[in-house]
């Protein structure tokens, strides 16, 4: 299938590795330029050589603190200028879910620690939909795709759990007011996924709970349908069809790509 996204210009944030850097190298195989920003400078430099050299395309490498609000509107004219344009906002730029500690009991969660997860997901994604909103509009076509996670459908962790609703409350208000415009919004659910974090992650959790490696892999990825770990490639494919002029039909609704985790029937 031809996604018919040859010649189009996306921005990527948290694009230097894992989740991230799949959908700028999916995106950039379907012939898209891409911008890519996260917080190191070197280690964007390093995924942009890489990612130009393996597909041909353009790739620009951003330094950004989504965080910052004057930061995301210097990123996104960055973008527009260097690219020429922008039709594509993947939303990426947030600390990945289940790290190697325990979640904190109730007692645990402190207060700077849920303001720098809003303010980091949720307000981040809002900063750079604002800013690049103006762009899609001026094409008369676009597409915003956020990424989010199980946590907005299974408990588990507090925080997490509201960080990734509230993105997805998000995703269906921007779906509405920028429908109009041409303008799609999306919101995709990854579970356990396999990045290049995860081997460490894996040996961390296995030497915390006194087990081998294999079991922990099996523990971490068990609890979906298809009984093992989506890898990031396969994640980054479902974004780059939500990103095409194939999705149409999609806007404001939310994508799981877990594999099929839990046993909770959505419809």
């Amino acid at each position: 299938m031809d996604l018919e996204l040859e010649g189009k210009a996306a921005l990527v944030t948290g694009g230097s590795k894992g989740i991230g850097k799949a959908i700028a190298r999916a995106l950039a195989q379907e012939g898209v330029d891409v911008a890519i920003a996260a917080r190191t400078q070197e280690t964007l430099e390093a995924t942009a050589a890489e990612l130009a050299a393996e597909t041909g395309r353009r790739i620009v490498p951003i330094a950004c603190d989504t965080g910052s609000t004057a930061a995301v509107n210097a990123m996104v004219a960055s973008a527009v200028e260097q690219l020429g344009g922008l039709d594509i906002l993947v939303n990426n730029a947030a600390r990945p879910g289940g790290g190697p500690g325990p979640v904190p009991p109730l007692e645990g969660i402190t207060d700077e620690n849920f303001a720098e997860e809003m303010n980091t997901k949720v307000l981040g994604y809002l900063r750079c939909a604002r800013a690049a909103a103006p762009h899609l509009k001026a094409n008369g076509w676009g597409r915003i795709i956020n990424i989010s996670g199980m946590g907005a459908r299974q408990a588990g962790t507090a925080i997490g759990s509201m960080r990734n609703v509230a993105v997805s409350a998000l995703t269906k208000n921007l779906a509405n007011e920028l429908g109009p415009h041409g303008i799609n919004v999306t919101v995709v659910h990854p579970g356990a996924t396999w990045t290049e974090r995860m081997p460490d992650l894996m040996e961390t959790r296995a030497a915390d709970q006194g087990i081998s490696v294999e079991e922990a892999m099996r523990r971490a990825s068990g609890g979906n349908a298809v009984g093992r770990f989506i890898d990031a490639t396969e994640v980054a494919h479902v974004v780059a069809f939500l990103a095409s002029p194939k999705s149409v039909a999609i806007t404001g609704d939310a994508i799981a790509a877990g594999g099929g985790v839990g046993n909770a029937i959505h419809y």
